[in-house]
Formats: structure tokens, C-alpha cells, sequence
């Protein structure tokens, strides 16, 4: 790239005027003047770092080194929502040991899930700004200096607020790292590391309540959060080692600063240091807890904490299914390209898994519903559980790819405001789920939440509809 600016030749019809005022600063003439801007403005600006040559694109890495990203990334999302699901068996020691009475302990939980909610809002924005790894790198070092305050809080008070703060930091990996697997991948290979991806956070419910089962039952409830601590250790060590940036405009904002460093000239730019929006307007832009089967198993089928942690494994089991049935859905968008011209199908071609899990869930929890009797055995509602996994897994999967792919170059802003809206709901369930069961008991309980998520099965057909319509409105969406 050349350090000087290159000369404009003006059209031979500017050389004929005579007769025209002359400028004094530039020897030209008004009209000459106007049209020689008007000729700069067509050519690219030789000063414009817009590029990013072969070695320096994260999407030229090796295969391998994609996919140590991918689960590192991944692996910090099952760790927050992890450490979520964790505190659930914490509930009676915190309330015995802080001297509070349950509700005030199942507010840990609750302030841990708005702060992954509203943690996004903030980081997802900033990663479109200073890039992903800062904030992977700062956000999960507070999680686990915070997780130190919430393992040996001095009373109730130290607990709920390092919670709330421990919910917050950790929140990046739910809506930037699909950012960074879309930093990584062309659309026809994303759907891949987009559902392992999925499927991270989600499985936290299951591994979460397995671990902290046998955990509260043989030590004290303090070492759950001990095990999170050494658990997010761990894991900024691994970011530390494994995952470089790979947002490509603060890439190109790297190089354009090298390049004024390297020449002296400080004319060199990058699309990020020309940036008219401001963090507030971008924070606009980006504006199922583990209860239920603890009541099922714990109090209708009188199941030990142990036991009660175990019962999860058919959920994670059914999503680890709609995992498996990836290929097949890779192998329809490629059929769909081909068919197309080898052109990428429109993003909600991507809503069709979701409408086989829309309709997954509802008839997976009406069967879960009708199997919590008592004197049915309690194997029916964790086969039920199998395909409930497998529609959410479809649903979220679907979603996650479609957002990315229909938003990417706001792909971490539009995961933020996906996830603020998930996790608004999961904040506050935990809050009335225990008196909703109390007074429906289990079967009208569950029943009530499949009626509403039956009445939100029909949304992916509606998207698959009407989606090209609304993204056409939208100043956001990716071309």
C-alpha cells in the first residue's frame, strides 16, 4: 500500500473550461473543484485498510486450530450456565448457613440469571468495538476473582451480589462466542460449530445438577462454588492459550495502527476508527432453570439429591441427539444451495429445524406432564425428557445460526439481545416455579407450560414466512 497519496487526473472536458472563476488554493475553478471531488470520491482511498491478507484472516486457519477455539469458547459457556444450574443444591445449606429463608436463597439463583441476561447487553456491543478476546479475557478473570466472594460469603448479602456479578461477567460466552464462531466460518460451514456450540450452554442444566448432586450430598454445599472456582481457573488459562483475536475489524484497526507506527503517516485508517455510532446507540441496537425435575423426582418419586442430579441425563441425552442429527441438516442446506445455483439458501432456510423442535416440545412436556403420577415409574418422564432435549437443542441451534447468518456484521450485538430476552424469563421462574407446582401440582404444572409453548410453535413457520420481508426493512441485517 503506497504511503503517499496518488494523483486524480481530472476529465479532459474540466481542461476546456475557461471562462469559470478560478479557486486560489487549488488553481482550480469552482466548478472544477466540485468536480474533481466528485471524481475522488469514486476512487478507493489509498490510505483505507479495508483488507486483511490470507495468513492474517481467522477464517484461513487451520481446521484444527478453528475447532480448539470452538470448544474452548464453548467450554466457558457450559461453565456459566454450569455454574447456574450448580447453585440449585445450594439452596438449603445457604439457607441454613446465612441464616434466610428459601426465597431469599433461590434469589441467588434468580440474580445469577439476570446477570447473564443483562451481561450481554454491554459486552456484545464492546466486542464489536475492542474485540472478542479482551472481553473473553477480562470478563471471565472477574468471574472467578467474584466466585471467590459467593464460596465464602460473610453473610447473605456478600452471596446475592457476587452472584449477580459472577452472572454478569460470565455472560460473554453466551452472546459473544457466537459472534466468534461466525468470525471463524463461511456460511456453508458454520452450522456445525454453530450446533456444538448450542448445545454447550444448554447441556449446563444437565451436567450442572449431576455434579452438584453427589457433590452436596457427601461434602458441604460451600464446595460447589469451590469446584467453579477451580473450573474457571482452568478455563482463562486455556483463553490465554488458545484463543487469538478473530473479529476482522479490530484486525484491521491493528493493522492500520502498525501501519502509521511502521510509516510515519498518520492518514492510514480502518473502517473502526471512522466509526460515527456511538457505544449507547450500539447498546440499543443489542437491546429453563433446573426446577421442575427436582420437584418431579425429589418430592413425587423421592429421589436422593444424587439421584435427583442423575434424572437430568435424559435431557441431555435427547440434545446430544439433536446434535447428532447435524449432518443430515448440513446436508440439506447444501441440497438447497445446489438447487439454487450453488448460491447459499436465504437465512430462514435455517429456521427448519426449528419448526420439527417447535413441535417437539410441547408433545415432549404434555407426555412429561401425564407420567409424574406417583405410581407411574419414574423411567416415562425421563424418556419424555429425551425428546424435549432434542427440541430444544433444534430450536436454539436453528436460531443461534439463523441470527448469525441473517445478522453477521452485528452477530454479537444480535446474540445479546437473543439472550437478555431467553434469560429474562429464566430469571424470574425460579421465583414463582416452587408455588406454581405447590398449587397446580406437577401435572397441571407442566401441563400449563406446554399449552405455552404450544402456542409458540407456530413462530418458526411464521419466521420462515415472513422473515425475508422483515429482514429487507432492516438496516442491520447481512445483505
Amino acid at each position: 500500500m503506497s504511503s503517499h497519496t496518488s494523483e486524480t487526473s481530472l476529465p479532459e472536458n474540466l481542461s476546456e473550461k475557461t471562462d469559470v472563476v478560478r479557486d486560489p488554493e487549488h488553481g482550480l475553478s469552482r466548478d472544477d473543484a466540485s468536480a474533481k471531488k466528485e471524481v475522488d470520491d469514486t476512487l478507493p482511498d489509498p490510505f483505507a485498510v479495508t483488507t486483511l491478507s490470507p495468513e492474517e484472516n481467522p477464517k484461513n486457519l487451520s481446521g484444527l486450530r478453528k475447532w480448539a477455539i470452538v470448544i474452548t469458547i464453548c467450554s466457558g459457556a457450559l461453565c456459566a450456565t454450569c455454574a447456574s444450574s450448580m447453585a440449585a443444591f445450594a439452596e438449603a445449606g445457604v439457607s441454613h448457613d446465612l441464616h434466610v429463608g428459601k426465597e431469599v436463597s433461590i434469589l441467588g439463583i434468580t440474580l445469577f440469571v439476570l446477570g447473564l441476561g443483562l451481561g450481554p447487553l454491554l459486552v456484545g456491543p464492546l466486542s464489536e468495538v475492542h474485540g472478542r478476546n479482551i472481553i473473553y479475557r477480562t470478563s471471565y478473570g472477574l468471574f472467578f476473582a467474584f466466585s471467590w466472594a459467593v464460596a465464602f460469603p460473610p453473610h447473605i448479602a456478600v452471596y446475592l451480589i457476587f452472584r449477580f456479578l459472577t452472572g454478569f461477567c460470565s455472560a460473554a460466552f453466551l452472546s459473544v462466542a457466537g459472534g466468534s464462531v461466525s468470525d471463524l466460518y463461511e456460511n456453508d460451514k458454520l452450522a456445525t460449530p454453530m450446533a456444538v456450540f448450542t448445545i454447550s450452554p444448554f447441556i449446563g442444566p444437565v451436567i450442572g445438577p449431576v455434579a452438584a448432586g453427589f457433590i452436596s450430598e457427601n461434602t458441604d454445599w460451600r464446595w460447589i462454588f469451590r469446584v467453579i472456582i477451580i473450573w474457571t481457573f482452568l478455563q482463562f488459562i486455556l483463553l490465554l492459550a488458545l484463543v487469538p483475536e478473530t473479529f476482522a475489524p479490530v484486525l484491521l484497526k491493528k493493522k492500520a495502527q502498525k501501519l502509521r507506527k511502521e510509516t510515519g503517516d498518520s492518514r492510514y485508517a480502518c473502517p473502526l476508527d471512522r466509526r460515527d455510532r456511538t457505544m449507547m446507540q450500539a447498546m440499543m441496537i443489542s437491546c429453563y432453570v433446573p426446577f421442575t425435575f427436582p420437584i418431579i423426582f425429589g418430592q413425587v418419586h423421592h429421589f436422593s439429591q444424587e439421584f435427583v442430579g442423575l434424572s437430568f441425563i435424559g435431557l441431555g441425552i435427547g440434545m446430544l441427539g439433536g446434535l447428532s442429527l447435524q449432518p443430515f441438516v448440513n446436508r440439506h442446506m447444501h441440497k438447497l444451495a445446489a438447487q439454487n445455483g450453488g448460491v447459499h439458501p436465504p437465512p430462514e432456510a435455517r429456521l427448519i429445524p426449528a419448526m420439527f423442535g417447535g413441535v417437539m416440545i410441547p408433545l415432549s412436556l404434555y407426555w412429561l406432564a401425564f407420567t409424574t403420577y406417583p405410581q407411574v415409574h419414574w423411567i416415562a418422564p425421563i424418556i419424555a425428557s429425551v425428546p424435549f432435549g432434542t427440541g430444544i437443542f433444534l430450536c436454539f441451534t436453528s436460531v443461534f445460526t439463523y441470527t448469525v447468518v441473517a445478522y453477521r456484521p452485528i452477530a454479537a450485538s444480535a446474540m445479546a439481545a437473543n439472550t437478555f430476552v431467553r434469560t429474562s424469563f429464566a430469571a424470574v421462574f425460579p421465583l414463582f416455579a416452587g408455588q406454581m407446582y405447590d398449587r397446580l401440582g406437577t401435572v397441571g404444572a407442566t401441563a400449563l407450560l406446554a399449552g405455552l409453548t404450544t402456542l409458540f410453535a407456530p413462530l418458526p413457520f411464521i419466521f420462515y414466512r415472513i422473515g425475508a420481508r422483515l429482514r429487507a426493512k432492516s438496516r442491520f441485517t447481512h445483505a
